[in-house]
């Protein structure tokens, strides 16, 4: 049986890892280096790294910074925010991210997950998804972008299928009612996605217990599930969570 993936993320600011609920009131929480090395060492199985105003300021990402993190683990390490190209993908690749994170860009240049996928794999290339629920949307869910600020016209649900057929190969999937509350994640939108495309999807959003990452494992189907909150303000390690979900039967890597 694949094991599950306990994903850290870094949400970074002017070079700080901050931290907020729904996307707002962001508090600066830490150093990033410091902190993917502390993470490394208590055994997370990836990394991500969002630099979540880089869209919205209209610039590419910190290589230097990205770099900095990246000699300190040694595990697979995906990077977004603010990568609109080619080349600041193949940038952010050889400043020593394993994956990259398209987003905001994704939507305003689907062609750049085809481009992206072809040049460098689909391995490579990650779909990240905010996404909010709304009514009017076929699926109940409207996509957003620009760190959550800037509702688009697309439905989550045709919106994964349609990176995936373009050739994203992993989806983050990060509920925007859910983010930072630590109150679960979405698992009605998490298993929704789940089921309807063929690669890994990463539960992200609100978790706050390991009995929330069980839960969206189990019955929402994902594939990983991408932790902040929890682990940033040291109520829980990384060790004690896979423990609880090994006892609880959920194949992880101990």
């Amino acid at each position: 049986m694949l094991k599950k993936r306990i994903i850290v993320c870094l949400d970074v600011k002017d070079g700080r890892t901050t931290k907020g609920v729904k996307f707002q009131n962001n508090i600066d929480i830490g150093d990033p280096v410091e902190m993917a090395a502390e993470y490394y060492r208590q055994g997370v199985d990836e990394l991500v790294f969002y630099d979540i105003i880089a869209s919205a300021r209209g610039r590419g990402p910190i290589l230097d910074l990205i770099s900095r993190v990246a000699s300190e683990v040694f595990i697979p390490f995906c990077v977004g925010g603010g990568i609109g190209s080619i080349e600041d993908i193949r940038s952010t690749i050889l400043a020593g991210a394993e994956k990259i994170s398209l987003n905001s860009q994704a939507v305003k240049n689907p062609g750049l997950i085809t481009e992206g996928a072809r040049v460098f794999g689909n391995q490579c290339i990650v779909l990240g998804m905010d996404a909010a629920r709304d009514s009017e949307m076929p699926s109940g869910y409207r996509v957003y972008i620009n760190g959550g600020r800037v509702k688009t016209d697309l439905d989550a649900l045709a919106w994964a299928k349609k990176a995936v057929d373009l050739g994203a190969g992993e989806i983050v999937l990060n509920s925007i009612d859910a983010d930072g509350t630590k109150n679960g994640y979405e698992i009605p939108l998490t298993r929704m996605i789940a089921e309807n495309v063929d690669v890994p999807v990463i539960a992200s959003g609100g978790g706050g217990t390991p009995q929330h990452l069980a839960d969206v494992l189990k019955e929402g189907k994902a594939d990983a599930a991408l932790i902040a909150s929890m682990v940033h303000n040291g109520t829980y390690t990384v060790g004690q969570i896979k423990q609880e979900l090994n006892a609880q039967g959920v194949p992880v890597r101990l």
